[in-house]
């Protein structure tokens, strides 16, 4: 799964290195295994964003991008566009990310499933494992968060000590520090269906699919 994740991330075109951060020998073992430059980490950090800040510290990218290792369909066109909606962005956020219109209803209620509600600049107003918005009126729209970033290295190396919230430690969203300091994240929509792999029958579901969107790839 690693590797199939690597090899798509290969794929992007903005990309100029990659890099396996992890605390694990096995998965460093079986990254070297299939080429991949590794940044053996410290095992004590609170989230995913704090072990990427250790590993782009030693990196002078000035952009730094964290794909999640789950993700074995992740689509290089979207890390693209989370690249460039930073690259080009008039204003002042240090980091982007991506929001998918939600399409099957069940997702809506489901807390494993991020939704996203962004102000008519394109940036994030909150992130919650609830229903948001609340469907009042009718008709209300509703976006899942991809759990793909794009940071400005030095807004990601100060990320660490910035004061964790009372949203991010109730909703467990490591995202949520940086709105709750004032940090504007730029939001970008795509199609690209967000498939990680946390469970046994997610497996089995991407593994139904996975030969379908080698051909489409290709």
């Amino acid at each position: 799964m690693l590797q199939h994740v690597f090899e798509r991330a290969a794929q992007s075109r903005y990309l100029t290195s990659l890099v396996v951060a992890t605390d694990d020998d096995r998965i460093a073992r079986e990254a070297r295994r299939f080429g991949a430059r590794v940044r053996m980490t410290r095992s004590d950090h609170p989230s995913g964003t704090d072990r990427v800040a250790e590993a782009a510290s030693a990196e002078n990218a000035g952009f730094i991008v964290n794909i999640q290792g789950d993700e074995p369909l992740i689509d290089p066109s979207a890390i693209d566009a989370a690249v460039l909606v930073l690259l080009h962005a008039d204003g002042p956020a240090p980091m982007s990310t991506l929001k998918k219109r939600i399409e099957h209803l069940d997702e809506i209620t489901n807390p494993n499933v991020v939704k996203v509600v962004t102000g008519l600049d394109g940036h994030a107003i909150c992130f919650s494992r609830c229903p948001i918005p609340y469907d009042r009126a009718g008709g209300a729209v509703y976006y899942k968060h991809i759990g793909l970033y794009v940071y400005r290295r030095d807004f990601l190396l100060g990320y660490s000590s910035l004061p964790v919230g009372p949203l991010e430690k109730v909703e467990c969203l490591e995202q949520m520090r940086a709105l709750e300091n004032g940090f504007p994240i730029r939001v970008v929509e795509t199609e690209y269906e967000s498939l990680g792999v946390d469970t046994p029958e997610d497996l089995e579901r991407v593994a139904e699919l996975f030969p379908m969107q080698e051909r489409v790839l290709d």
